[in-house]
């Protein structure tokens, strides 16, 4: 049975997105280009999102990849993700990202010279931060592609042998809501062991805590759909005890980031406890609420792949003529969601998606629509 549920998550999810990469144009964190005033205060709110917005993505790539193999073969799902990961990847890197690097450079005096020129010199420089190719936002796609491809075996073997020990376990353990404690335990090791010697980087070199706190989310993700009906049931039965978990646990992680910050296991502890029940906390109230088909639902959901290519080079762009403004925050920031939004909508519903040719570069299936499409004239033909 579909969950639109996870659908409803995965729009609003990549929708913060936008906000999130925007509101890294105001704060004090290192970003492509910052606004000419920044805000401190602003770290709250980015904190408050940058602690389950991607592990929330994560978890519901890996419920996805359990969806998607109940109608696949093991090799028929690896084509798919191939296809719908690596062409966009490719894309991105080549087309998409360039111009980000460009601002950036232009914006900080490293660059002076035509895009053209750029381009023809992008080659010679090595990788970003100190050369000029990277992946820059697109760094989920290989992340994504490699745990597929990594877990896809365990996975066949996992869906082969329902009754394996994992599954019934976990279907005991998660019963409760203090089940999930117990898979809290290894992304706490991750933290307190990873993260320290190995500072993310999102290029794969050296950077193991990334690698090894994401692979531990995808999976999960698997587990829980694999367990059935006993994950939503807890996690919709207990949404309120969660979502007070989150709010303390959230409080608390802020206290001790201004009172005792890069503690060696209180900040990790308090902080892999915040993530888990935010994450549990929405699946849990999406499961209550947004289980239910709207078309716009479909709109939107075929709509985020294309959004999440584009949206950063659109905010960047903005932001490199906005940056020297001497307008307020709500102002930069408000025109800056609505171009960013309206700037990215233009090109996915009048050119995306009236360009068929170029859709599989976005990671739409637009070849399975068009033999959808001759089938059902083929039909009509034959029925005349």
């Amino acid at each position: 049975m579909r969950r639109y549920d996870l659908d409803w998550l995965r729009v609003i999810v990549f929708g913060l997105l936008i906000f999130y990469h925007i509101g890294m144009f105001f704060v004090p964190w290192d970003w492509h280009i910052k606004n000419n005033k920044l805000y401190p205060w602003l770290e709250i709110p980015m904190i408050f999102i940058n602690q389950w917005r991607l592990p929330i993505l994560f978890v519901i790539s890996g419920m996805g990849t359990s969806y998607a193999l109940a109608k696949r073969t093991g090799l028929q799902f690896i084509k798919e993700r191939l296809k719908r990961l690596l062409i966009p990847l490719i894309f991105g890197i080549l087309i998409i990202v360039p111009p980000q690097i460009y601002l950036e450079r232009i914006s900080k005096g490293q660059f002076s010279g035509s895009y053209l020129l750029f381009l023809r010199t992008m080659w010679n420089t090595g990788l970003y931060p100190h050369g000029n190719l990277s992946w820059h936002h697109l760094w989920f796609l290989p992340y994504l592609l490699c745990f597929s491809l990594l877990l896809t075996p365990i996975f066949i073997y996992l869906r082969s042998h329902r009754n394996n020990i994992l599954v019934n376990y976990s279907k005991l353990v998660l019963r409760k809501s203090t089940g999930f404690f117990l898979f809290v335990f290894p992304l706490l090791l991750a933290e307190i062991f990873l993260k320290p010697q190995f500072p993310q980087t999102f290029f794969f070199i050296n950077d193991w805590f990334t690698i090894g706190y994401n692979l531990l989310l995808f999976f999960y993700g698997f587990l829980f759909i694999s367990v059935g009906e006993v994950f939503w049931k807890t996690v919709q039965r207990d949404r309120r005890k969660l979502l007070a978990l989150a709010i303390i646990s959230f409080t608390i992680l802020l206290c001790v980031k201004i009172q005792m910050p890069n503690t060696v296991v209180i900040e990790p502890f308090i902080s892999v406890i915040n993530t888990g029940s935010w994450m549990l906390t929405l699946f849990g109230y999406a499961s209550k609420y947004l289980n239910k088909s709207r078309q716009s639902l479909s709109y939107a959901n075929r709509a985020v792949y294309p959004f999440y290519i584009l949206h950063q080079t659109i905010i960047v762009v903005v932001a490199y003529f906005f940056q020297n403004l001497e307008w307020n925050l709500f102002t930069k920031f408000t025109l800056m969601v609505i171009l960013t939004f309206g700037i990215t909508f233009f090109i996915y519903d009048r050119i995306i998606l009236k360009i068929e040719i170029i859709q599989p570069l976005f990671g739409i299936k637009g070849k399975a629509r068009k033999e959808k499409k001759l089938k059902e004239i083929f039909s009509y033909l034959r029925n005349y």
